[in-house]
């Protein structure tokens, strides 16, 4: 249940956008252009899973009450170096039909005036310019909602009671929590874990890795010329191949070619053979699939009696950057 709105004091003042670094969608927006509105501040990066999946319900709350006065705005703070290129922030919005305004924030400025720390983050801005709620991560979203509704009523605005009623899909369907049971997995040695080729990882140099007879939960190994960065891990050569022992309905990778390379086609196999049904909506039943630019790619969307697998995606072209696995 929603709280009173005695129970919501000011959180602070909405701070503002100096220091975006390009807008989409608009025109650049100040502080003064939304004076009177109620805002959505939303904070994502566009190959964030989590955000990802908290994606279909700002854009029905940017659809549904955009004639009651709400302004939602996107704040694109990367966290991958190339999620800073205006070319592909452009193209992922275009492909996740968001329409509502974006400031791309690649310096951090605006998530440092927000002292905000996640992807997501929501932030609730009444008419008067003031900060009045947070949300951080996914879910709580009938909460999110009334609390949209009640700043649209203190601003006068007649608002009905009820919520949006959606049922996302592909990749923005809820995480099966369930049956999760592999983490978010870095593969540049600055963060990775769970690296089980033999002899380990040898940084930033061209080495041909090989993958162990057998793997264990959550262990990742590479087979093939690979070269592990601090941040992307590099394929030097066709052939190249990445396998993951994991436990989840979902697997997805965040990997392509650098901006103006060409495309890398790949093929997922799913204990030594073709996914079939349990094809992710990146790849065909035969484990096909084409690595266009760089995002995340769903891979794997297991339909029932989740348990444990190994996964394969093998790099029929060179010069792939592998940099996060994420599950659901």
């Amino acid at each position: 249940m929603l709280r009173h709105r005695n129970e919501f004091p000011v959180e602070g003042e909405l701070p503002g956008f100096d220091g975006g670094t390009a807008w989409l969608n608009t025109a650049p927006l100040t502080r003064a252009d939304l004076r009177g509105r109620v805002v959505l501040i939303s904070f994502g990066t566009y190959t964030c899973i989590n955000w990802i999946r908290s994606l279909p319900y700002v854009r029905a709350w940017a659809e549904k009450y955009a004639d009651k006065g709400l302004a939602v705005i996107g704040v694109q703070t990367p966290e991958f170096e190339f999620e800073g290129d205006l070319d592909n922030v452009d193209r992922a919005i275009k492909d996740k039909d968001v329409r509502y305004p974006v400031v791309v924030d690649n310096d951090y400025a605006v998530w440092r005036a927000f002292d905000n720390h996640y992807w997501p983050a929501l932030y609730f801005v009444d008419a008067r310019s003031r900060i009045r709620h947070h949300h951080f991560g996914e879910g709580e979203y009938e909460e999110s909602e009334m609390v949209l509704q009640m700043l649209l009523r203190e601003a006068g605005v007649d608002v009905e009671q009820g919520l949006v009623r959606i049922e996302p899909h592909g990749v923005e369907a809820a995480a099966d929590w369930a049956s999760l049971g592999s983490p978010e997995t870095y593969l540049g040695y600055e963060r990775a874990v769970g690296f089980a080729s033999p002899g380990g990882v040898v940084p930033d140099e061209s080495h041909v890795y090989s993958a162990p007879a057998e793997l264990p939960r959550n262990h990742w190994a590479l087979s093939g010329d690979w070269a592990i960065g601090q941040v992307p891990v590099v394929l030097n050569e066709p052939g190249g191949s990445i396998w993951y022992q994991f436990h989840s309905r979902d697997l997805h990778l965040v990997m392509g070619p650098p901006v103006g390379r060409p495309p890398v086609r790949f093929k997922v196999r799913l204990d030594g053979g073709p996914p079939g049904r349990a094809r992710g909506v990146d790849i065909d039943e035969s484990g096909n699939g084409t690595a266009d630019y760089q995002r995340m790619y769903q891979l794997i969307r297991q339909p029932s009696q989740i348990g444990g697998r190994l996964f394969e995606i093998e790099f029929l072209d060179s010069g792939v950057e592998t940099f996060v696995f994420t599950f659901g």
